[in-house]
């Protein structure tokens, strides 16, 4: 029964025993069913090695000012390429404004299949109806496991090693310079040719 069904748990089997008359505990169901290697389904990184070029990865950083005020950086980063194709810098990143800059960041025919993204409190119900209606399959990892948003990431650790840390933020407008520059620097010297020009666009 076990071999015969893959998907099937020791409580379904268990049960399934039950219903044919045997009268067996489900931990010596346990004991005697077939341990595979691997899981029955892929696992989360064949997905994301799998559909690589159809995945995008969002997250927000923090980055303090000189006057010790917080700004948010929406950072968007294709899986593909491992490209930084869109930032936008506010104060407040509301639901409304985070809808805004997924239609910013894919224009038209551009969005991807896939969008990976934590489960911040910030990514209301405007959001997910916006990524909904653009045809995007919105893909939120588990709590407290950012290892499943890998590239995005690794992005913010090494836009605050190499930038963030390095210079003191003035404001919006001097943050706004400093990723604009840094995003190309960013998409030159990575491994892929970059493909989007990365520009903030601000909003009124």
């Amino acid at each position: 029964m076990s071999n015969e069904n893959p998907l099937w748990g020791a409580p379904r089997i268990h049960g399934e025993l039950l219903k044919l008359g045997f009268k067996v505990a489900e931990s010596t169901v346990s004991k005697y069913m077939i341990r595979r290697g691997r899981p029955p389904s892929q696992s989360w990184q064949t997905f994301l090695r799998n559909h690589a070029d159809a995945i995008a990865g969002i997250d927000l950083c923090v980055v303090p000012t000189l006057t010790f005020e917080c700004l948010f950086v929406f950072l968007v980063v294709g899986h593909g390429r491992r490209q930084l194709l869109w930032f936008a810098v506010t104060r407040h990143p509301t639901a409304e404004w985070l809808a805004q800059q997924i239609v910013e960041a894919f224009p038209w025919d551009a969005a991807p299949t896939y969008l990976v993204r934590d489960n911040d409190g910030a990514y209301g119900l405007a959001f997910t109806r916006r990524v909904r209606a653009m045809g995007i399959r919105d893909r939120p990892i588990s709590p407290r496991s950012p290892w499943q948003n890998p590239y995005v990431e690794r992005l913010i650790g090494t836009l605050r090693r190499e930038c963030l840390d390095q210079v003191l933020i003035f404001g919006e407008r001097h943050l706004r310079r400093i990723l604009t520059s840094y995003s190309l620097y960013y998409n030159r010297a990575s491994e892929h040719p970059s493909v989007y020009v990365v520009e903030e666009k601000r909003l009124c």
